[in-house]
């Protein structure tokens, strides 16, 4: 299952600034994170829980004695991709430096193998009582990161170190931290997935073996790197993807329709459906029966990938080639430049190969020749790489 970009679990703490967090809610989702909110109790007597889900559109947790047969604090922690307690409180340090698991804040911190980020935010003398610094260095000599406090106004009009960091401050170690970031923040994704399918009659189709997995798994990485995405995808059980638009389809003409749409404000396409080469001249409207089933007219579908290599302009577009044979490699060259595309994906789907499957093995064309082979790789890294490329090209275009 992909759910939209990386899993956030944001601890808020019982101080003043609790109410800055909202902020960051907004500015993590623009980055990609999906963002799963648990309040101290002490934290609710600044924020309530309904800021906090319209504002995550998630449920808010708080209780570890609610939903006590889902085990809350063991599901929570092995989602998350990263924990964010902000403000981390006075208090907050000084538990979780004990190892203390006394509400469902710790519990999650304690039972989590994901990177721990701690924002401090306190009155001056408070972070710099000798315990605090006591226990900020005993956390970082664990591996926690702790993001250093601001200098500033504090409540009041005392003006000193332990202010709430700007958000980017917080993104920033954070995305430090896991060694990621959200490069495509502000551009239009447009993803194609699964195969489309051509009806013969109420009954029968033409059809192919795509599952979708690859389209998904590219339309998965995009959103993880910040990019509003759409995803037009055909006939395929993948579950969805939280967060972006997608669009279902079953035909060749109705993802034609839908792509055009879409096109004007896309930035780069990546069209990985298996789009049917032929579609039936006449689909009747009742079954055919077995006496009659004897010759089919087809004829050829809208070759999509074709025309929107005429119309592109500025815009990026990957093309995919499912080939087989020991020619497969040649036609997909021929394919690069009849197509007029930027990069082309090319795999040998001999056999049953890579429909349906996760990982994948195949070339990358650019410029009409193999830059890079991949053998086994996950459909997830595939899609990071293509990516990469097609963000490069987006890049020079626009200078």
């Amino acid at each position: 299952m992909f759910p939209r970009g990386r899993e956030v679990i944001l601890g808020v703490g019982g101080g003043i600034s609790a109410y800055k967090s909202a902020d960051l809610i907004r500015r993590l989702q623009e980055h990609g994170f999906l963002v799963t909110v648990i309040p101290t109790r002490s934290a609710q007597n600044f924020i309530g829980n309904a800021t906090w889900a319209a504002l995550s559109g998630r449920p808010v947790h708080d209780d570890l004695w609610s939903e006590v047969h889902s085990v809350p604090h063991i599901e929570l922690a092995k989602k998350a991709d990263a924990i964010v307690i902000a403000p981390t409180t006075a208090d907050l340090l000084a538990r979780l430096a004990a190892g203390r698991a006394d509400d469902l804040l710790t519990n999650v911190v304690i039972a989590s193998t994901a990177p721990l980020i701690l924002v401090p935010a306190m009155h001056t003398e408070m972070w710099l009582n000798p315990a605090t610094q006591a226990n900020v260095e005993l956390l970082r000599s664990r591996g926690v990161v702790v993001v250093e406090p601001d200098s500033g106004r504090m409540t009041g009009s005392d003006t000193g170190v332990g202010r709430y960091p700007e958000s980017t401050k917080i993104i920033d170690a954070l995305n430090l931290t896991l060694s990621s970031k959200a490069d495509l923040i502000g551009i239009c994704v447009l993803v194609t997935a699964g195969g489309t399918q051509e009806p013969i009659d109420p009954v029968r189709f033409i059809g192919n073996h795509s599952s979708g997995k690859q389209g998904y798994a590219v339309a998965y990485a995009a959103a993880m790197r910040g990019a509003i995405v759409t995803l037009i995808a055909a006939n395929s059980a993948e579950p969805s993807i939280e967060g972006i638009q997608t669009i279902h389809v079953k035909t060749a003409d109705e993802m034609h329709a839908e792509v055009m749409k879409a096109f004007p404000s896309t930035n780069i396409v990546i069209m990985s459906a298996a789009v049917a080469d032929a579609k039936v001249s006449q689909v009747s409207g009742e079954k055919l029966e077995k006496a009659n089933y004897s010759e089919i007219s087809l004829e050829p579908t809208v070759d999509i990938l074709k025309a929107l290599g005429q119309i592109k302009a500025n815009k990026v577009l990957v093309g995919f080639a499912a080939q087989t044979g020991s020619d497969g490699l040649a036609k997909a060259r021929d394919k690069y430049s009849a197509k007029n595309v930027d990069l082309l994906y090319v795999n040998d789907v001999s056999g049953g190969a890579i429909f349906g499957k996760d990982l994948t093995t195949g070339s990358i064309i650019d410029d009409g020749m193999v830059i890079e082979s991949v053998s086994d790789i996950s459909k997830v890294t595939l899609a990071h790489k293509l990516l990469d490329l097609a963000r490069h090209k987006l890049s020079l275009d626009n200078d």
